[in-house]
């Protein structure tokens, strides 16, 4: 299917490696042009480098950290006119509800809530005036149904939520779509340091930790960030109009609910 968005450019956050790369390298197959940001500069140009080489789009690469203001302001000024917009941020490490400080919750809200919203209100606004755009979250399963041991996961994706639910509805009329994305457990670093700390604490090998978590999904397996990222490639094409504020799980079918 062509998506219809060749020529377009998105600004891509946290896309050196797992499901940021994945988003990208599924809008680079469509013919987009990129601005990829993650903090290591490294594995940010490596993976620029591999997909310019793969689709032969232009990819620019800008190392920063994109949930401090002037690391934002890096990454849009080299970005210019954005018409897609995929935020993605690791997530905040998983405890207990009483190991947790009030700068833990800041620090969460910064990267998992604050920086999406400010990228959305920068971007926003150029893409109403050119009457299109696209905007999608990578949040998380837990908006869905609460991760007990991802409590700041929790919170700070449900205000996310909650920011989206309503600006989506504001700029839908001017062929801007806001969309999340709610992965479930995929096969990135995020999955090893959970299933690593599931070993660690409880005496299992890295294979028991796995399997186990893979016997409570209905599709038996991890997601892949290929499969997410063409999903995201979707949400962001020219045949996605009419989905505005959604928040579509990609799971395996984890998340045991109804609607």
């Amino acid at each position: 299917m062509d998506l219809g968005i060749k020529g377009k450019t998105a600004l891509v956050t946290a896309s050196s490696k797992g499901l940021g790369r994945g988003c990208a390298e599924a809008l680079a197959a469509a013919g987009v042009n990129l601005v990829l940001n993650a903090r290591g500069a490294e594995a940010l140009e490596a993976t620029a480098e591999a997909i310019r080489s793969e689709h032969g789009v232009t990819v620019t690469a800008i190392a920063a950290d994109i949930s401090e203001e002037a690391g934002r302001a890096k990454v849009l000024a080299a970005a210019g006119d954005v018409d897609i917009l995929v935020t993605n941020a690791g997530g905040p490490p998983p405890g207990l509800w009483s190991d947790w400080s009030r700068e833990d919750f800041i620090a969460a809200l910064d990267a998992n809530m604050l920086a999406p919203i400010a990228l959305m209100q920068a971007c926003l606004p150029g893409m109403m005036e050119r009457g299109w755009g696209r905007v999608v979250n990578i949040t998380s399963q837990s908006v869905k149904a609460p991760i007990p041991v991802l409590g700041l996961s929790n919170s700070a994706r449900a205000g996310l939520t909650g920011f989206v639910a309503g600006t989506a509805r504001q700029v839908a009329e001017k062929g801007v779509t806001i969309n999340n994305l709610l992965p479930g457990i995929h096969d990135t670093d995020r999955a090893t340091g959970l299933d690593t700390g599931v070993s660690k604490s409880e005496g299992i090998s890295m294979a028991e930790a796995r399997a186990r978590r893979e016997a409570g999904i209905p599709a038996k397996r991890y997601g892949t960030p290929a499969e997410f990222g063409s999903a995201c490639a979707f949400l962001c094409s020219a045949h996605a109009g009419f989905i505005v504020g959604q928040n579509i799980l990609l799971d395996g079918g984890a998340t045991n609910a109804t609607i």
